[in-house]
C-alpha cells in the first residue's frame, strides 16, 4: 500500500505492510494469546510466587491464559492436576483463577480429563466453602439440555450418550453433599434458580426434571423440598395450559378422525405437552417409590410411606390452596390408587378439613370439591367407603339445618358457603354414583336414611345455588327411585330467576356456587396411562326425559343443562375461577 490512497491522493494513516510483515504479526499475536510466560512457569509456580511474594501478576496472566487459550488434552490435564496439588492454597484471594478453572471446557474430553475436573471441583469446594455457590451452579447448569438437543431427550428420557455425560456431574454432587453438609441449601437454591422458564421447549424442562429426580435417588433427604419445588413449577405450566384450550384441540382431532387422535404422542398445546411429559415422569417416579411388592423389606415400606406422607403434606400446602388448576392435582389421585392406606388417609384429611370450623370457608369449600370428586371418580374405592362419606356429609348437613333458625337465619350464599358446598357434594355423588348406590333394596334403604328430601327442600334451598347439571341429575335420580321430588323446587328457582330478569329488564348475575370438581376428565395423553386404569368415566343413565322438564335460566348455553355428553358432568364455563 502506498503512502497516498489511489482515489483521493490524501495521506494514509496506515503504514506500509508487506506480506512477510503480516505473517510475522500473526505469529506474534498467536504467541501473545498463548501467554507463554505463565505457561512455562505453570500454575503451581504462579500461585507460589503470589503466596510468598504477594505478586499476583503471573496468576492474573495465567488466568487469561486458561480462559483464552484452546488447550489440548495434555495441557488441560496438566493444569487440572497441578490445581489439585495446590488446592489448599487456592483461598478466596484466587477466586478469579478458580472460577476460570471451573469454567474450563471439559465435558467432551477424555475420561481422564473428566475425572481430573471432577476431582478438582470436589476438592476445592470441600477445602473452601466460598466456592460452593459458583461451583455447584457450574455443575447444575449442565442439567439443562440445549434447545436443539431434542433428539437426545425423548419424553424426558435421555439417550445413552446424554446419560453418560450427566453421570460425572451427579457423582461430583454426591461427593460434595456427603463431605459438606452446608452444601444442601446451596444446591436447593441453585436448582430453584436454574429451573427452566415455563415456555422453554418440552425437552428442556423435562430433561431438567429428569436430573432433579435423579438427585433424589442418591440423596433422599431432598425429597420434600424437591417435590415441593417440582409441584410449584408444574402448577405454573398447568395454569398456562388451560383445559379449555386443550379440550378444543382434542375435539378438533376427534372431529377429524379417531384413529389419528389415538396415535397422537401428546397434545399439540406446547405448554400442555411439556406438562404432559413432566407429569408422566413424576407419576413414574412416584409409582417406583410408593408401590410396594408383597415381599418388600421393612425399609422399602418405610420409604414408601415417607414419600406418601410428603405428598399428602404438599397437597395440603401447595395444591389445595391453588385455584384454577387442571391436571397437577392428579398426582394425589395417582398415588392414592396404589394402596388402600393411601386413599383412606387422603379422604380422612379432606373430611377433617371440611369439619374444621377454624379453617377458612374457601378452603373447606375446596376440600368438599376434592372429596366429592375423588369419591366419584376413583374406581378403586369400595362401596362401603362411598356410603360412609355420604352418611357423614349428610349427618353434618342435617346438623347444620338443626342448628339454624328457620326464620331469622341469613340464607345467603356467602354466609353458608360450606353448607351449600356439602349439599352440592352429596347431590353430585348420588347423581354420579347412582348405578352403584341403587343396585338393591338395601342400597335404596340407605339412601332413604339420608333424608334427601329434607336437605333439598329446607329453608336454605341448596338446589338454588348448585350448578344446574348437578341439580338436574340429582333430581332425575331421586325421582326415578322415589327418594325425593325436587322438580317443583327447580321450577320455582328457575321462575324466580326469570322473574328477576324480566322485572329489571336486564340480565342479572346468577347466584351460583362457584365450584370445580378437580378430578374432571384428564385430557393429557401420555401421562393418562397412569390415570385411566383407576378412573371412572361418567355415563348418564338416570335422568332420561326428566332433564327436559326443568326450565333453566335463560342464559344457559347449549349443552350446558344436562349430563348427557360423554363425561362432561360440569361444563368448562361453570368450573371454579377465582
Amino acid at each position: 500500500m502506498s503512502v497516498y490512497t489511489n482515489k483521493t491522493g490524501a495521506p494514509s494513516i496506515l503504514k506500509p505492510f508487506s506480506g512477510a510483515d503480516r505473517d510475522r504479526a500473526k505469529i506474534a499475536a498467536a504467541n501473545q494469546v498463548r501467554f507463554a510466560t505463565p505457561k512455562e512457569k505453570g500454575l503451581v509456580e504462579c500461585i507460589r510466587i503470589a503466596v510468598e511474594d504477594g505478586d499476583f501478576h503471573l496468576v492474573q496472566e495465567f488466568t487469561y491464559f486458561i480462559r483464552e487459550s484452546d488447550l489440548d488434552d495434555d495441557e488441560l490435564l496438566k493444569v487440572l492436576t497441578d490445581a489439585r496439588k495446590i488446592v489448599h492454597h487456592l483461598t478466596p484471594d484466587f477466586i478469579n483463577v478458580v472460577e476460570a478453572l471451573m469454567s474450563l471446557n471439559w465435558k467432551k474430553r477424555s475420561l481422564g480429563i473428566i475425572e481430573a475436573y471432577k476431582d478438582f471441583c470436589v476438592d476445592v469446594m470441600v477445602a473452601h466453602n466460598r466456592y460452593l455457590p459458583n461451583g455447584i451452579c457450574k455443575l447444575i447448569i449442565h442439567w439443562i439440555p440445549g434447545d436443539l438437543d431434542s433428539a437426545e431427550w425423548v419424553n424426558g428420557n435421555p439417550s445413552e450418550r446424554a446419560h453418560t455425560d450427566l453421570k460425572p456431574i451427579h457423582d461430583a454432587l454426591n461427593r460434595i453433599l456427603t463431605a459438606v453438609p452446608m452444601a444442601f441449601d446451596v444446591v436447593i437454591d441453585a436448582i430453584t434458580a436454574k429451573f427452566p422458564y415455563f415456555k422453554k421447549p418440552s425437552h428442556v424442562t423435562a430433561g431438567y426434571l429428569f436430573n432433579v429426580l435423579w438427585l433424589i435417588e442418591y440423596k433422599p433427604v431432598f425429597e420434600e423440598l424437591i417435590l415441593q419445588l417440582v409441584l410449584q413449577k408444574l402448577l405454573v405450566l398447568d395454569v398456562n395450559a388451560p383445559r379449555d384450550e386443550i379440550d378444543v384441540e382434542t375435539n378438533d382431532h376427534d372431529s377429524i378422525e379417531d384413529n389419528v387422535r389415538s396415535q397422537q404422542p401428546s397434545v399439540n398445546h406446547p405448554i400442555g405437552r411439556t406438562l404432559d411429559i413432566c407429569l408422566l415422569m413424576l407419576y413414574k417416579f412416584i409409582d417406583g417409590k410408593c408401590r410396594i411388592e408383597p415381599n418388600s423389606c421393612q425399609q422399602s415400606r418405610e420409604s414408601a410411606n415417607r414419600v406418601f406422607k410428603i405428598l399428602l403434606y404438599l397437597f395440603d400446602e401447595v395444591l389445595l390452596p391453588s385455584h384454577n388448576t387442571h391436571h397437577v392435582q392428579f398426582v394425589i389421585f395417582q398415588v392414592t390408587g396404589i394402596r388402600s392406606d393411601y386413599w383412606d388417609g387422603f379422604l380422612q384429611m379432606l373430611w377433617n378439613k371440611v369439619k374444621n370450623p377454624n379453617a377458612s370457608a374457601i378452603i373447606r369449600h375446596t376440600a368438599v370439591g376434592y372429596l366429592s370428586s375423588f369419591i366419584a371418580r376413583a374406581k378403586f374405592l369400595p362401596l362401603s367407603t362411598i356410603t360412609f362419606y355420604l352418611k357423614e356429609l349428610s349427618k353434618w348437613a342435617h346438623s347444620y339445618i338443626d342448628d339454624s333458625d328457620e326464620y331469622g337465619q341469613n340464607c345467603s350464599l356467602k354466609a353458608n358457603m360450606v353448607f351449600f358446598s356439602v349439599c352440592q357434594g352429596i347431590f353430585y355423588l348420588i347423581a354420579f354414583r347412582a348405578s352403584d348406590l341403587t343396585r338393591c333394596t338395601k342400597d335404596l334403604l340407605f339412601l332413604q336414611s339420608l333424608q334427601l328430601s329434607r336437605l333439598a327442600m329446607c329453608h336454605f334451598n341448596p338446589l338454588r345455588y348448585c350448578l344446574a347439571p348437578v341439580a338436574t341429575a340429582f333430581a332425575g335420580v331421586t325421582r326415578t327411585h322415589q327418594l325425593a321430588y325436587c322438580h317443583t323446587v327447580l321450577e320455582r328457582n328457575a321462575r324466580r330467576k326469570l322473574a328477576t330478569v324480566y322485572g329489571h329488564d336486564k340480565a342479572m348475575s346468577e347466584e351460583t356456587l362457584e365450584t370445580f370438581f378437580p378430578f374432571d376428565p384428564y385430557l393429557l395423553k401420555l401421562s393418562n396411562m397412569y390415570i385411566e386404569p383407576n378412573y371412572l368415566v361418567y355415563h348418564d343413565t338416570e335422568t332420561g326425559d326428566y332433564a327436559q322438564t326443568v326450565t333453566l335460566p335463560f342464559h344457559r348455553k347449549r349443552g350446558d343443562s344436562e349430563m348427557v355428553e360423554d363425561d362432561e358432568f360440569i361444563v368448562a364455563d361453570k368450573r371454579q375461577k377465582y
